[in-house]
């Protein structure tokens, strides 16, 4: 008889250990940056071969973004390193790919100081509402999370598109799309963002009360 739970479902009971295969995608996605910064040097953004070699190892060390993230969730492999490590990987990724780009002039600067700072802040504000939302009722400690918001999958994906555009060696016709991809980018993680700061106000409201 079914009792209304996925059978397929696992569940782990006790600690969950640190080393996992959601922890260890975010690992491996961590030791992509540098080599994904060494293949663009090395492009210089004008050698073709190395662009693409480039813009793979940015679209894959993307896609660990997402599959680490199921893994932990579909199997319950959520720990605190994870919770931690995850947000900063991709950052971190996001960041490096920006900066390369403002730094070989084909992205202006101005861009991506605003994803950066939208993306720092909203990583800040995250920390703020967990730490602060920790509190006790009833005998029970409860912990504020904000969920991810459809707005903000949007958001990554334009961001990964949107650098990914610019990494490949395109013909002008079809990299003249690349700054339509990055505008519809900047102005979805401004928005999300500011969604996202009303978001945690509301959460950490609620919890005083």
């Amino acid at each position: 008889m079914s009792n209304g739970t996925d059978p397929t479902a696992v569940v782990h009971s006790g600690r969950v250990p640190v080393v996992n295969a959601a922890n260890g995608l975010t690992a491996v996605r961590l030791v992509l940056i540098p080599v994904f910064v060494i293949l663009v040097v090395v492009s210089g953004m004008t050698h073709a071969g190395w662009q693409v070699a480039a813009a793979v190892t940015f679209s894959v060390a993307s896609v660990t973004d997402y599959v680490d993230g199921w893994i932990a969730r579909r199997y319950q492999l959520i720990t605190s390193f994870g919770k931690v490590a995850d947000p900063i990987a991709d950052k971190a990724l996001t960041g490096t790919a920006l900066g390369l780009l403002s730094g070989y002039g084909l992205l202006p600067w101005w861009v991506t100081a605003v994803i950066l700072a939208r993306e720092l802040g909203v990583t800040l504000i995250r920390f703020w509402v967990i730490s602060g939302g920790a509190r006790r009722r009833a005998g029970e400690q409860r912990y504020g999370v904000i969920a991810a918001s459809r707005g903000g999958k949007v958001k990554t994906a334009l961001q990964i598109l949107a650098i990914a555009w610019y990494l490949c060696p395109f013909p002008s016709g079809l990299a003249a799309v690349g700054p339509w991809i990055m505008a519809a980018a900047v102005a979805v993680t401004v928005i999300t963002g500011l969604d996202y700061v009303l978001r945690a106000l509301r959460l950490r409201r609620s919890g005083m009360s």
